[in-house]
This record gives structure tokens, sequence and C-alpha cells, in this order.
């Protein structure tokens, strides 16, 4: 089918199921498509403007292919790795960048890149989505905008074979079968209201995990975005600017550059009251260009009257937690396997760690890894539901549980609270910018409350199962996020310890998490729980 179907039936049938609707989600569908396969995307939102990619201005890892300077590349995000990234996988998503992002050319007006090239490595996120979008209808994907998914199925064996949701505008249930499923769902930003991230709940983190399949990384997840308080823009360039006090008085905040200690700066600073960002330092040439390169940056400051290179105002530190942090599903081979049968992770809702270790990716590599997991899981899900289209379809069952089917007695759940709740477990300045045994042994037995009570009493249909889903991924991904930091006792990249402040080489390996009611934890090499 090459558009959108407009009265999706209550039952299909596909060789590769892609949930959700962000950039690795779109190169995904693509590549199955394009390999052979019957593909359906499906998406809490609508494809080409739900996620954080939509609403930003994300750049690509984009070396040219020169031996040596891709050698340099590759050695300069090693160091910045701590130990935890892999070359090859570097190498691998720098070659399917260059070689796939500018076929994308018929559907996004790529520009100059001011010496008679074009210029593709930097896009705007909302044309860029669009784009995606009309090439995955043009490849022969059928989409399903507003379809979210609530549990994956599974044969017997325990091979993940599609999964059930809901059909937010018809209002019936949907139930998909497949002979592959690839998770593209985004990272967990926990509600913290950074812009475009609000559907970034951590769904395919649990949804993976009642499938069995491990996490890994979780622990690298503290990352926040500087933005006007009133609205998260995401993409304001702050390196030249100066911070007030609201009595008017200079605070001594380190550049941006200086990583964890800026954002503790700043994070101590918010704490005691407003802060006040002053941009008139900024370079002349980004104020006629910001509105071309970042058009929703400028709208906000418009609509309440500032002119945000004259004037000062109001900042905040909106959480990005795995967005933009490292964690995710564990990627168990080559093809972007999980460490289930039938089940791929691409993006942010896998790990990253293999392309940037304990640091944050940010836009450049995360947006480099989104194109190019995609890219390999949606062809290997292809060549591999393909080969299984002529075995006759086993029974399947629902995997979910948690808000779904209550332990003990149905009682009403206050969601919003909730929700709030965990959100601050994660971002909390306090707890989130300096973390210690003491705050993170707390705010695990908390989140440990809230699991508990969403699965001894929570249960909903329709619209309401699906939001208390988002809020049993929300509560899982937290239990996982704040157990792997609790384990490793280290500062490493975005895992900042204020009680062991030094990285500690017994720890230079990715470590794993998982479980729902228990949740466990070891390092992917064996022998180090001795140094936790």
């Amino acid at each position: 089918m090459n558009q959108t179907s407009p009265n999706p039936q209550a039952t299909r049938r596909a060789d590769v199921l892609i949930i959700g609707g962000g950039m690795a989600a779109a190169w995904a569908s693509i590549a199955a498509a394009q390999s052979g396969a019957r593909v359906i995307l499906v998406d809490k939102g609508y494809v080409g403007t739900s996620g954080v990619t939509a609403t930003g201005g994300p750049n690509h890892w984009w070396v040219a292919p020169d031996p040596a300077l891709r050698r340099e590349a590759v050695e300069k995000r090693l160091a910045l790795s701590e130990g935890l990234g892999e070359a090859e996988w570097m190498a691998r998503i720098l070659d399917l960048t260059w070689r796939h992002l500018p076929g994308l050319a018929k559907h996004y007006p790529f520009g100059s890149d001011g010496k008679g090239g074009t210029y593709y490595s930097g896009v705007r996120g909302s044309e860029y989505m669009r784009a995606l979008r009309a090439a995955a209808l043009e490849a022969g994907v059928t989409v399903l905008d507003h379809h979210p998914a609530i549990e994956l199925l599974a044969a017997d064996d325990g091979r993940v074979s599609g999964a059930r949701g809901y059909a937010l505008r018809r209002g019936e249930d949907w139930r998909i079968e497949a002979g592959a499923t690839i998770l593209a769902t985004g990272g967990c930003a926990f509600r913290s209201g950074l812009i475009g991230s609000h559907c970034n709940t951590g769904d395919g983190y649990l949804m993976g995990a009642e499938a069995g399949a491990e996490l890994s990384g979780m622990e690298f997840s503290i990352a926040y975005t500087l933005s006007p308080a009133w609205a998260s823009t995401r993409t304001l360039p702050y390196f030249a600017a100066r911070f007030y006090d609201e009595a008017g008085n200079e605070l001594e905040i380190p550049p941006a550059r200086a990583g964890h200690i800026h954002e503790q700066a700043l994070g101590r600073a918010l704490m005691q009251g407003p802060v006040l960002a002053d941009l008139t330092e900024a370079p002349a040439a980004l104020p006629p260009i910001l509105h071309r390169i970042q058009p929703f940056t400028p709208a906000p400051f418009a609509r309440r009257g500032i002119d945000l290179f004259r004037q000062r105002f109001p900042v905040w530190l909106f959480g990005e937690g795995t967005v933009r942090g490292t964690g995710g599903l564990r990627i168990a081979d080559r093809d972007c396997r999980t460490t289930v049968a039938g089940l791929f992770a691409v993006g942010d809702a896998a790990t990253r760690e293999l392309v940037t270790g304990a640091a944050s990716g940010g836009g450049a590599v995360n947006s480099a890894w989104a194109l190019s997991s995609g890219r390999i899981a949606g062809a290997a899900a292809a060549q591999e539901a393909i080969a299984r289209r002529d075995a006759a379809p086993a029974p399947s069952h629902g995997l979910g549980r948690t808000g779904l089917h209550p332990t003990a007695d149905h009682r009403p759940i206050d969601r919003a609270a909730l929700d709030r709740t965990i959100g601050g477990e994660v971002h909390d300045y306090d707890k989130a910018l300096w973390r210690r045994r003491e705050s993170l042994t707390a705010s695990l037995t908390t989140l440990d409350d809230a699991w508990d009570q969403l699965t001894r009493h929570a249960h909903g249909t329709g619209r309401e199962g699906v939001a208390l889903r988002e809020t049993a991924a929300m509560a899982a991904s937290a239990r996982w996020v704040t157990a792997a930091a609790l384990v490793r006792a280290e500062t490493r990249g975005l895992q900042v310890r204020s009680d062991h402040p030094t990285a500690n080489p017994a720890m230079a390996s990715r470590l794993l998490t998982g479980g729902l009611d228990r949740v466990w934890t070891r390092f992917e090499r064996a022998g180090l729980e001795a140094a936790a």
C-alpha cells in the first residue's frame, strides 16, 4: 500500500511490524520495504510530526569517506566513550549515514554548503520527518497513525510475533501479527516538558523487558536541555550566554563545554531562584539565520515580545532522560536484534553505547545511529521475515501485564500524581545532578512503591489502558535507571556520582539491567560485581 490506510482493520498480517514513528522508525520502514517486505508502521502520533526530531534541527555525524578522516573521527569518539564504545560500529554508522542520507533528496530540499556542493549533515527536523514519511509511503509502507502499541505478542516458544494496540481515532483494538518486529519507540524523558517528548515514555523498554529482553547503559541518563523557562526549544545555542540572578548579579556558570559541571552550576542556581540568560554577546551571524536553521526556536520569544539577543529571559533545565542519554534495549548482534527472538531495537529505543559509550551522542552521533540502526534492522528483519513466510502461523498471546492485568483488586490510579513522582525521582536537580547512594536508594524505594501500586491495582482499556501503560513504562524505566546508577559507583560520562567523583578502571564494562517486579543488574564483563 503506497498511502496511509484510512480504514485499518482490527487484525492484520505483515512481514515486518515497526512500532514508533520517529527518525529510526521511518528509516527502518524504508529499508524493510526496499528489501521486499510487507511493512506496517504504527505510531502513537502522526508519523512525520511526533517525536523529538520533528521539533529540532538535528545534525548527523558526517565524515567524508577518507580513511584518515574516518580513523581520526572514530578515535576521537572512542576517547569520549570512556571504554564502552566499539570502533567497528562507529565506522559502520559513518559509512551508512554518508551513503543513505543523500538518498532523501527527492523529498528533502538539502541546501548549499557554500562551497559549490550540497550540505547534507544538518537538517530542519520538521521538513526532515515530513520527507521520511513521504519516502516511507513511496516505498510501500502501510502507515497507521494514532495507533499506540500496548503489548507485544509472542508464540509459546517465546518468539515475538507482533503486537496489540488501540486505534485512538477509531476507538477500537488492533492486532498485527508479523514475522519480525522492530521497536523504534524512542527514549524516555519522563514527562519533563521537553518539547516533542510527551510520547517518549519508555514504552519500548517495557514491552521489550516483558518479552525477556535485556537493557544496557540505563545509568547514562542524566542530560538536560537549557531552554526558556516557559517553553523547551531544545535548540537554542547558549555557548555565548551569560547568566544572572533576579537581582541582576552575574552568576559564575562554567561554559557549556564543561559538561556536568556546567549543569551542576545551573542546577544549583535554579534551586536558589530564577536564572536569566543574556545572549547579547552571541555571534553577529546567528540572529539573521536562526529562524531558518532552527525554526522552532524564535517563535516562543516572538509570542512573548522578547528579543532574545537583546533582552534577558528566564531559563530552565528540561530533563532529556534516555532521549539524549545512552541507554536502551541491549543490542545482541550486528543486525540490531535484541536478546529475544524476532525482536529488533533501533534508535533511542536501543542502547547507543556501541557508538557513544558513556557519553551522550548529542544530535550528531545519535542521529547517525537512528538512521543507521534503522537501515540495519529494517533490512535484517525483512530478510528474516520473508524467510519465514511459508512457516505455519503459531498461536500467540499478549505479554503485557502491568496496567492491563492487576494482581490484586482494581482501584483508581492517580496517574498524574504518579507521573510527577516518577519524573521527580529521575530529574529533580538535587537527586540527578548529585547522585549518591543515599538518595538513589531512597528513590528506588519510592519507585518500587509506584510500580507495586500499578502492578497490583491498575487496569484500563481503550485510551485509559494506553495511558496506564505509559505510566507503567515510565515507572519501569525509572527503576532501571536508578538501579543501574546505584550499582555503577563511579563517575563516567553521563553517570555522575558525587560520592564517587572519579572513574573506577575496574568498571570499564557495560552494565546490563532488566526485570519487572524484581530489578536486576550485572556487568557485561563477568567478575566485576565486586567492584560495585
